[in-house]
């Protein structure tokens, strides 16, 4: 499977996260991906992006490499007649390009869909921008997550809004490519035509909203932060302390699962007590159950408390850093190494799915 595209060959026009997400995916599974970078600005912006931690005189920095892995460089000033001839014969035989131009910018450079799929009918131009294609806007995913409503509704009850830890909007507007490309790709095979697909980060970013969206919608209900919990069920979310001071979380989403974690902690009465009998009344009295569970937590040690729960089913997880996530074998898994230069670069994994054969 992880050659499953190597009959594809891909132009990267894109820089930062989202439109090079697209094109590490395709690279991890095979494809050609050739990244043209401007030798003027230095190649992509997030090269520079680096930790204090970092060395000043490399190359590149660890951001970069989180979506630029199994890529092919070149650099061309696309600016200079004689760089552009260079791009378009890479362009000539090409399956798709994948740009992240704002409005206008792709015609002044002359690789807009119009230009490009004159010289290669059957090239799939994937674009990727911030606020759709007529808007001028230049987009950041921190600006996006403020704009679509996430920063609103993140953090903690009473903070000030608060971004997510991961540029999630890239990513998701990068899945979001990816699926249009796909569905693109199958209708060329039927047709042997091209295509120019489009998505936006805001698009994409609403698209997720998700239940916090129809809360809104159907129940007339503005979400604020709340922390780690969730508004429409209880336990879920809430931080508890094991007797070894290990931090831990449940996502109780049913009665039976309520019920099975009152008989773990030996309170089986809790579980039919009239206030917390349905999801929607722990929800509305989660601040005393949450008083009442804490306590009855903090009397197991972690190892003791996760075993019993994964024996009756009952979702609970451990709040771990990023060295302890990395030690657990299924994470280990995930990360891939190549060469670049001589050195050995550590990046995870793009590709989450699995094909079960027999």
């Amino acid at each position: 499977m992880n050659q499953i595209f190597k009959e594809l060959k891909i132009i990267e026009l894109a820089g930062v996260l989202a439109g090079p997400s697209v094109g590490s995916f395709f690279a991890e599974l095979g494809a050609k991906v050739i990244k043209v970078e401007n030798p003027i600005t230095n190649g992509d912006v997030t090269r520079s992006w680096k930790l204090k931690s970092e060395d000043a005189k490399a190359k590149t920095s660890a951001y970069f490499w989180s979506v630029n892995g199994f890529k092919e460089f070149v650099s061309l000033d696309i600016t200079l007649p004689s760089q552009l001839q260079k791009l378009y014969a890479l362009l000539s035989d090409a399956d798709m390009v994948i740009t992240n131009y704002k409005a206008g910018d792709a015609e002044k450079l002359k690789v807009d869909y119009a230009t490009l799929s004159q010289l290669n009918p059957k090239l799939i131009y994937a674009s990727i921008n911030g606020f759709g294609n007529e808007s001028p806007r230049s987009a950041y995913d921190l600006i996006l997550q403020a704009e679509s409503g996430f920063m609103s509704i993140n953090g903690e009850a009473n903070s000030k809004a608060l971004k997510m830890p991961v540029a999630l909007i890239d990513l998701l507007a990068g899945h979001q490519l990816k699926e249009a490309i796909l569905i693109a790709l199958l209708k060329r095979y039927q047709t042997n035509k091209g295509a120019h697909v489009s998505v936006s980060l805001f698009d994409s970013a609403i698209a997720s909203l998700a239940n916090q969206a129809t809360n809104w919608l159907i129940a007339t209900t503005l979400p604020k932060p709340m922390g780690s919990i969730h508004p429409n069920i209880a336990p879920y979310g809430e931080l508890f302390e094991t007797k070894d001071a290990q931090l831990i979380t449940f996502a109780i989403g049913s009665n039976k699962q309520f019920k099975q974690l009152c008989e773990l902690i030996s309170y089986t009465s809790l579980g039919t007590d009239p206030k917390y009998a349905t999801n929607q009344l722990r929800v509305n009295n989660r601040v005393q159950l949450y008083a009442i569970l804490y306590d009855y937590i903090k009397k197991f040690n972690f190892k003791d408390l996760f075993k019993l729960c994964l024996e009756k089913e009952i979702p609970i997880g451990k709040i771990r850093n990023l060295k302890e996530v990395f030690e657990l074998p299924e994470a280990k898994a995930m990360i891939k190494t190549f060469k670049f230069e001589k050195q050995d670069i550590k990046t995870v994994s793009g590709i989450a799915f699995k094909f079960l054969e027999k």
